[in-house]
């Protein structure tokens, strides 16, 4: 199981990396109106430098926290602004809960999103209304909780994450950017989705497309 888990994990990793450098150019945009417009090219390299690290490894041998831990290194290493040391404790956040539980069951897929939620704000000390990524990770990470509780299937689960996610995003347009480089806009900075918030959905996205094919594979293999 934990060779399917971890070549699941790199398949997922893989998957990032395509959806952020397709959106790059509109990530980087967005960043344009209140950042350093570079977003989506630092999403970009960290997620290639992830892919590179990850494919020295050997499926058969590496476990699902090993590819998280990887991960965590290779994203730090490749992008040195605010964002490395964000998603690199979110991964590493991931790969210590991976240690308890390495099956990638949704309710070990809900405990993913919810770790990666935590480390980027035990790292970034942020709260939701910020005007920062975590506005559509705190949300989809509530809504990962809540039907892991309701035992909602996978499908649904990560339906109503991306959805809360979505929905956070749209919300930062309408907020004060309170930390960040935006913050020094001030009132400039409304009217502009958080292009941290954008990346995040594109990741989650990534992430519920990757576990649904392969439960669809894992299903079909049983017919």
């Amino acid at each position: 199981m934990s060779e399917n888990a971890a070549r699941c994990l790199g398949n997922m990793f893989q998957r990032i990396s395509i959806a952020i450098n397709a959106e790059k150019d509109r990530l980087s945009e967005l960043d344009g109106a209140i950042g350093d417009a570079d977003h989506g090219i630092t999403m970009s390299l960290g997620f290639m430098a992830v892919n590179a690290e990850l494919a020295k490894l050997d499926p058969a041998q590496a476990l699902p926290s090993e590819i998280f831990a990887v991960a965590a290194s290779a994203f730090l290493d490749a992008v040195g602004a605010s964002t490395g040391p964000l998603y690199a404790t979110a991964f590493r956040r991931a790969s210590q809960a991976l240690k308890t539980d390495e099956s990638l069951s949704p309710a070990c897929q809900a405990m993913i999103v919810d770790e990666m939620r935590a480390g980027i704000q035990q790292r970034g000390k942020g709260q939701r209304g910020d005007k920062t990524m975590l506005d559509a990770w705190i949300p989809a990470a509530e809504a990962a909780l809540d039907a892991r509780t309701r035992s909602l299937d996978a499908a649904g689960m990560w339906s109503a994450i991306l959805e809360a996610a979505e929905d956070g995003a749209n919300s930062t347009s309408s907020m004060v950017a309170a930390r960040g480089r935006a913050a020094r806009l001030g009132q400039r900075s409304l009217g502009h989705i958080d292009p941290g918030a954008a990346s995040a959905v594109t990741i989650l996205r990534a992430m519920r497309d990757t576990f649904a094919e392969e439960r669809a594979g894992i299903l079909s293999s049983r017919a």
